[in-house]
């Protein structure tokens, strides 16, 4: 390529992106509250505002319904304060749910509440793991791949029990940086499909897999320290509208050159248990 082509092909135009309509899964933070540590972002100490937290989360799902997204809602209970945090109950793929097994003791529960609302809903092929897996926390669907995060809460075994009940083919990847706890702090998939194209943070991963991610997504966004340092990553894309935290304004700029649209939230309440978009929204993908 000469040098006038490089220079024409670095300010090309984005290409046009695609939005398809999506359904989701929330729970609201009724009894949202910071009672106990399992990631660094906690602090019980630091005080709660339980209303803001709810504003943050119907803003939040207000947005989803506003760009033509589908929102199911399962109902808050008492004494699960983290239930909120709906994407770590379930991962869906193509009508197949593969339940959740929480690490820390105070969450156990809410696999069960989920478990009951996919009976509700029709779903029939329902697997609850016998492996510790925190569900789309570590697990991110590519359209193609099963990206699957292991190093603090999801067990390594857990990615051959995703394989088998999802009968989709699984790419192990290991976090390095307590901050960064799930998968879904530190990488989410901005474009799935034949040729999918994600944004992630290298040093949340190991050397193993950064390599891993370098070859399989070579046109992926990198964030930098301060987009990861607000939850950044845990952003929720359909394809086009990229719904991501206030404060990560470095990876919005980086998206709009890709030709995505950011959507700004303030989550800033329910980041206190270490929580943002994603977090808060479990994906039925197919």
């Amino acid at each position: 390529m000469t040098v006038t082509a490089a220079f024409a092909d670095q300010h090309a135009a984005p290409r046009p992106r695609t939005a398809t309509l999506r359904n989701y899964v929330m729970c609201p933070p009724e009894h949202f509250a910071v009672e106990y540590v399992i990631n660094p972002w906690m602090n019980p100490d630091e005080p709660v505002d339980v209303a803001l937290a709810m504003r943050q989360w119907l803003e939040l799902k207000e947005t989803y319904e506003r760009l033509g997204h589908a929102v199911s809602v399962v109902p808050a209970q008492p004494g699960l304060p983290d239930m909120v945090f709906a994407a770590n109950s379930g991962t869906v793929v193509d009508g197949r749910v593969l339940g959740s097994r929480f690490r820390a003791e105070q969450r156990a529960a809410e696999a069960e509440h989920f478990r009951r609302w996919f009976v509700e809903s029709g779903f029939r092929e329902i697997v609850m793991p016998s492996r510790t897996n925190e569900a789309e926390g570590d697990f991110a669907w590519t359209g193609e791949l099963l990206l699957a995060g292991t190093g603090f809460r999801t067990d390594p075994e857990a990615h051959a029990e995703a394989q088998e009940a999802l009968g989709v083919p699984v790419v192990s990847l290991r976090l390095i940086d307590a901050r960064y706890y799930h998968l879904d702090t530190a990488l989410f998939v901005l474009e799935q499909g034949e040729h999918p194209q994600i944004a992630y943070y290298p040093e949340a991963f190991s050397a193993g897999s950064r390599r891993v991610l370098e070859r399989l997504f070579p046109d992926a966004v990198i964030a930098d320290g301060a987009d990861a340092a607000c939850l950044g990553l845990n952003g929720v894309s359909d394809g086009r509208n990229v719904v991501l935290p206030l404060e990560a304004t470095g990876l919005a700029d980086q998206l709009r050159l890709r030709g995505y649209e950011p959507i700004h939230v303030d989550v800033s309440e329910l980041r206190k248990s270490g929580g943002g978009p994603k977090c808060c929204t479990m994906e039925l993908h197919g």
